[in-house]
């Protein structure tokens, strides 16, 4: 801050939590072309502990599978839910809330069908591996939507995403993991807030069902912007707004 406040501490005035994203990318995965490998395990262990000394309440790991032709293999799914594991068991040997993120990326032609049998074969790969690495389950959990490919032309609709997203976490996520958060991308904040809603319009569901959405709230508001001095009050506007409907979704309340 301007005043000399460390940002960490300005946060933690207004009542919010500071994180940070461990991971070190996305990376090709041998022998396995068009599938990534997510890296970073190598001296994590020490890095946590300075990051927990400088004031970090969490962390963040994204591990990302890809549906295509004769993909994702067993290898990409399991590997990379390995590293999910050790990389939560680790941070919570540090005292850090670990965010897992197994996101199906929404890139691709595939149907709901085949998103939805891809999604459940990684969440059990997922919860294996938490399991053997004796991860404590009452901790935030991340992943992406059960939903036809981006350029899929007969998409499913929002009642259909919606209703096989829970259907899909019903059968593997523990109700006693404390919540799920939802990401956005590749789709419209129409979409995003849309699936949501109708997600907890639900009275059954036995964890919250909430959202980690970027792009569905500030994509509008940074095209309004375009770094012009003159556009940030409307922006900022947007920016409001955005996030006003996305938090109505996220109590299905929209």
């Amino acid at each position: 801050m301007n005043d000399g406040t460390l940002f960490r501490d300005y946060l933690a005035s207004i009542g919010i939590l500071p994180g940070i994203k461990v991971d070190k990318g996305a990376k090709d995965l041998s022998c396995h072309p068009n599938e990534k490998i997510t890296e970073g395990l190598d001296g994590l262990r020490e890095r946590l502990a300075a990051y927990y000394e400088n004031g970090a309440k969490f962390c963040k790991w994204r591990a990302v599978i890809t549906i295509a032709n004769d993909i994702p293999s067993d290898a990409c799914i399991e590997s990379n839910m390995n590293a999910l594991a050790r990389y939560a068991s680790l941070c919570q040997e540090n005292n850090l809330v670990p965010i897992v993120e197994p996101e199906v990326l929404i890139n691709g032609t595939h149907s709901i069908d085949e998103c939805d049998k891809v999604t459940r074969k990684s969440l059990r790969s997922l919860f294996s591996h938490l399991k053997m690495f004796n991860v404590y389950l009452p901790g935030k959990f991340e992943t992406k939507m059960v939903i036809s490919g981006q350029e899929n032309d007969s998409r499913a609709s929002y009642e259909e995403v919606a209703s096989k997203t829970i259907a899909c976490l019903k059968d593997f996520v523990p109700n006693d993991t404390a919540g799920i958060a939802f990401l956005s991308g590749g789709q419209t904040d129409l979409e995003a807030e849309s699936h949501l809603n109708i997600m907890n319009q639900s009275s059954d569901l036995p964890w919250r069902v909430t959202f980690s959405y970027a792009r569905a709230i500030q994509a509008a508001a940074l095209a309004a912007w375009q770094g012009k001095d003159e556009n940030l009050e409307s922006s900022q506007s947007i920016l409001i707004e955005r996030a006003q409907r996305c938090s109505s979704s996220s109590v299905g309340k929209l």
